[in-house]
Order: C-alpha cells, then structure tokens, then sequence
C-alpha cells in the first residue's frame, strides 16, 4: 500500500511549494536590487507593464525548475535523507534553475534584470528551498507519528476468533493498538480468564461506551453465520457513533460507511473521508495557521493588553474541550468574561436561550465590554491558530464542544461530528451561527463531515471573512 507521505498527491503538492520557493526568491532580488526604481505605492506596482515576452520567461524559468527539482527527486518530502545529501540535490536543482534564469537578463531590453540577479538568486534559492524542506519534513515526520500513533480499540466478541484476534494484536512488533477491553452479549459459551477480566460491557451498552469514550476502533469478531444480526448491529452501532468499525468476514449490508479493503481478511467501514487528501488538508493548516499568528501577531498583542488593562485576570482563556474522536484538549481564546466565569454557569442555568444541550444567552452578564466587542467580531477565536498549529484543530471543521454540552448528549449519531478535527469556522459558522439553533447547527456539521471535500474548505474560509466582518450571529 503506498504511504500517503509519499502519495502522488503529496509529490505534486511539493512540486508546486518548490515552484513557489524560487519564484519568490527570484522576485524578492529583482525587487531588492532595483528598489531604488522600484514603483512606490499599490497604484504605482497595478501601473506596471507585464508583457507576453515576461510571461513566456517565467513559465520556461518555472518549468526548468520544476525539472530540475524533479531530476534530483526534491518532489518526494525529505524523509530518511541526510542533510548533506538534501544539500547537494538542492544546490544541484537550483544551480540548474539559475542557469534558466539566466533567459531574464538576455532577453531584457530595460536592463532592470542584470546577470548579478541572477548570482544573488542561487544561494538564497538554496537556503529558501533547504529551509523549506527541512520544515516539510519535521511537519511530515509528526504527521507521519500521529497517523501511526497507537490507536485505541475494542474488540466485539469474546468467542474463540476474538481471542486468537486480542493474541495476535497483543504479539504484534508494531505495538499499534491498545485493547480497552471486550463486549459481547452472553450467550452460553465458554470464556476464558482473560477475556472475562477485559469485559467492558454487553452488545447493548456498545452505543454508551462508544459515546462517553475515546474509542478509535471497533474489531467485530463474531462467527459470521451463528452471529449475522449481532455483527450487523455492531456495525449500525458504530455507524451512528462515527466509530471505524472492521470485521474479519465476507460483506454486510451498510447505510453509508465506505469500505476498504486493508489485507484479505478485514474489511474497514470508515464514516469520514480518510485519503491523502487529509495530508493536503493538515499543510493548508500548518501554512494558514503560520499566515494568521504572523499577519495578526501584532493586532493579537494590542488585544491581550487591553484584556489586561480593562479588567483583572489573564488575557487567555484556557479551557478543556472534545476534540478529535472524543479526546480532549485545551483549547485557547481570548478572556471575555469575567474571572471564574465557570463557576457562574450554574446559577445561570435557567436562562439558558438555546434548545438542547449548549449554552447561551444573548446578553449574558458576565462577559465583559471588551469581551462583547471581541465576540462580536470573532476576534477572541485568534488564539486558536495555536491550537491549529499543534494539530488539535483544523481551520475547517465543526466548533469543539465544552465538556458541559458533550456530557449533555443523549443521542448516540450526534456524536459523529467527533469523527473529524474541530475547526475554527465551519458551515455553522456562514449560516447565522447564535442565530441558528442547536439542531441546525447539528445538522450543517453532520452535512460538512458526509461531504468534505478540499474545494469546500475553501468555500467555507472565503464565505467567513465577511461574515464575520458583518458579525452576523454573533453573539
């Protein structure tokens, strides 16, 4: 099966990061060799005069470097390679891209673009396309370490095939999962020792273990034949769940879980997308998460001092949510309420606005005024680009849920929006948010997990900022 750190998806993805490297190296010498004749002001750089002959330069210039690079393999992420190996095969690629780009001053009638643009333009090419690919590769190193981190599991059976499964899980060199225990509904046959003391419940209480417990995995291990309608209520269970279920038999009936077959013996019914795609995913995080603490860093500093200034207490908010399959995390904001504004909630209880298990009210007296301001403009949500760079969160995906809410669940196929990461902003986010009731806001996550795509991400991001610029629903 081929790795999807080494997916074509993922080559063409550093094919166009290294194109955009020295594009961005060969502009910034030209810009920083002629500032002096450089157009000042946005009028003045719209002014400028882009010819077909430009264009024509930069593409071959583009597609030379893209050769280049690919000749040396610098489209495969830097995995297992040594430094000084990275190092000869980028000084390598970018001496040959300089030799293309010694087209510009040949072919330039103003002069702007001299030879010594182009003797400029090899060593920063080559620090600016080392440093990024040795920053690829620490991002895909810990990407790679949490896809295969260990995985949580429980086992459905407590038959022979479940014990001879929990041996070879248990046998296993890779150490990947972690049986939290057994469930079965007991039906006469003998158990072994083991597998009673790992009993974590019946068939029936698959559902409330599933919602109140971080579970990656459900193996079902029943006989096929005698066990048809258990496995397949085992299935439907963790369908509702968003829980990956996998089973050792021929095919059963599904609603909507897409199967993939992982060797000749497992089927895996997985109720999100699960592709190289979400590698394409996690790198637009990384780059906009970077993007927003660099671009808002200072407007992020002038808020925590006026948070400071204004009222007594820390200018972050700190608190624990549920994330990625039910595991929580500490999730940042700027503070708009009052200190020990936690402590309040249960007085407040009654006047609750929202229908189900959230909590809200309009005009809620302990939020503070600068508080109401940075709701008001969703500037308070800044600090997550944090929580999006250590990987807790995505820039798109449902709004993580307080320990408060989630405990609040009773229904079972809610809990499918914990089958993908929390987002800072999501459908919920363009549709109305505190104008949209619980319900609704439900369903428009449950709709963004059945039909993610990169495209829609990207819808989603473009719709918010006017949003929130409107502050529409805030509240």
């Amino acid at each position: 099966m081929l790795s999807p750190i080494n997916s074509p998806a993922v080559r063409r993805i550093n094919g166009l990061v290294n194109s955009a490297v020295i594009l961005l190296a060969l502009v910034g010498v030209f810009i920083a060799v002629n500032w002096g004749e450089m157009p000042h002001g946005l009028g003045g750089f719209l002014a400028m005069r882009i010819t077909i002959k430009n264009l024509l330069v930069t593409a071959i210039f583009l597609a030379g470097g893209a050769i280049a690079f690919n000749a040396f393999g610098l489209t495969k992420p830097a995995i297992g390679v040594s430094f000084r190996e990275e190092l000869q095969k980028v000084t390598k690629a970018c001496t040959l891209t300089a030799l293309v780009a010694v087209l510009f001053p040949l072919t330039s009638h103003t002069g702007a673009f001299t030879g010594l643009i182009v003797i400029y333009f090899l060593p920063i090419a080559i620090v600016a396309c080392l440093s990024g690919r040795l920053l690829a590769r620490a991002s895909a190193l810990r990407l790679a370490k949490s896809l295969n981190a260990r995985r949580d599991l429980i086992i459905v059976g407590s038959g022979p095939r479940a014990v001879s499964l929990y041996k070879k899980i248990r046998e296993s060199s890779h150490h990947e999962f972690q049986v939290l225990g057994f469930v079965d509904s007991p039906n006469g046959h003998h158990i072994t020792a083991e597998v009673r003391q790992g009993m974590i419940g019946t068939l029936e209480e698959l559902e409330g273990i599933l919602m109140r417990q971080p579970v990656d995995e459900v193996m079902i291990a029943l006989p096929a034949k005698s066990c048809y309608a258990q496995i397949q209520t085992a299935i439907r269970t963790c369908e509702r769940a968003g829980v990956e279920a996998k089973y050792l038999s021929d095919i059963f009936e599904v609603s909507f879980a897409r199967r993939t077959f992982e060797d000749a013996s497992v089927v895996s019914l997985k109720v999100v997308h699960d592709d190289a795609r979400l590698l394409v995913k996690r790198g637009i995080d990384i780059a906009g998460a970077i993007l927003g603490l660099v671009a808002f860093g200072p407007l992020m500093l002038a808020i925590a001092a006026a948070i400071r200034l204004t009222s007594p207490g820390p200018a972050l908010f700190v608190q624990e949510r549920y994330g990625f399959r039910k595991r929580r995390f500490r999730m940042y904001k700027f503070r708009t309420m009052v200190m020990h504004a936690e402590t309040l909630q249960a007085a407040l209880e009654g006047m609750n606005e929202v229908k189900g298990p959230a909590f809200k009210i309009r005009n809620d007296p302990r939020i503070t005024p600068i508080g109401r301001l940075l709701r008001k403009t969703s500037l308070d949500e800044f600090p997550q680009f944090l929580n999006v760079l250590r990987g807790d969160m995505s820039l798109v995906g449902p709004r993580p849920l307080p320990i408060r809410d989630v405990s609040r669940i009773d229904d079972a196929s809610l809990m499918r929006r914990f089958s993908v990461k929390p987002g800072l902003t999501c459908l919920w986010q363009i549709s109305g948010r505190s104008e949209t009731d619980f319900d609704r806001w439900i369903e428009l996550d449950l709709r963004y997990i059945d039909t993610w795509s990169l495209s829609l991400d990207l819808e989603i991001l473009v719709k918010t900022f006017p949003s929130v610029l409107a502050g529409r629903g805030a509240a």
